[in-house]
């Protein structure tokens, strides 16, 4: 049995952004966890069809980032939830959303990572879920939101519109107040800049037991997708 493949997904679009620092840091410190059973496949990976790893406990972190997907705003001309369960994406009438759908069915849980707009999450992220609906149904995933305040309001709207979805939305959702870190100013080039983050941001996470908290939702993840094995 092929490991489990859990996405950690970038839902802002903007430029700049924080968002892929944010993700980046996330997956570093549920990769250097030793209690989380990983295969420690790179970040970057795309295709583990040729896994050796037999373990069904052993998961892969993978990013996602919904600036790659090209979505635009939802256009599509069937209702998801009326598609074929087993296999839904060539039913589709864009072909936009049968990539977005072939790609969400490779995975077997999500970590989506926003911060927050105005008390809720941003539309990018609105928009891909709303694409879909058998592709995440019974799905294991996690919330982690950022902000100046840490992103409760996010996290609270974001656990709704999942749980409309029928995903297995997990307790844990970390919240990471953002007060020092900024983004560049002035002209953009066309390669994004990647953001650092600010130490003393980093520190206060730490203080805060963020970081612990993340690894927990690591954890519940991985308890999620056993149960999948075991039923």
């Amino acid at each position: 049995m092929p490991a489990k493949r859990i996405a950690i997904v970038t839902s802002s679009t903007r430029r700049p952004r924080l968002n892929p620092t944010i993700t980046h840091y996330i997956y570093d410190v549920l990769l250097a966890d030793p209690t989380i059973p990983t295969n420690h496949h790179p970040a970057t990976s795309t295709d583990s069809s040729n896994s050796t790893d037999t373990d069904p406990r052993h998961v892969i972190f993978e990013i996602l980032d919904l600036s790659t997907q090209s979505l635009p705003l939802y256009d599509e001309s069937v209702i998801p939830a009326s598609l074929p369960t087993s296999n839904p994406a060539p039913h589709y009438s864009k072909a936009h959303t049968r990539a977005w759908s072939n790609t969400v069915q490779k995975y077997d849980a999500f970590i989506f990572v926003t911060p927050q707009y105005n008390w809720s999450i941003p539309a990018s992220l609105k928009n891909a879920l709303d694409y879909l609906f058998h592709e995440w149904k019974g799905k294991p995933a996690g919330i982690v939101t950022y902000g100046s305040r840490g992103g409760v309001k996010a996290a609270e709207h974001l656990r709704g519109i999942l749980t409309g979805l029928r995903m297995r939305v997990v307790g844990t959702a970390p919240g990471l107040p953002v007060k020092y870190t900024g983004l560049p100013v002035g002209m953009l080039s066309e390669e994004e800049e990647r953001v650092e983050l600010d130490k003393r941001d980093l520190q206060g996470w730490r203080e805060a037991g963020v970081e612990g908290m993340m690894r927990n939702l690591g954890m519940e993840l991985v308890c999620e997708l056993d149960k999948g094995v075991s039923q």
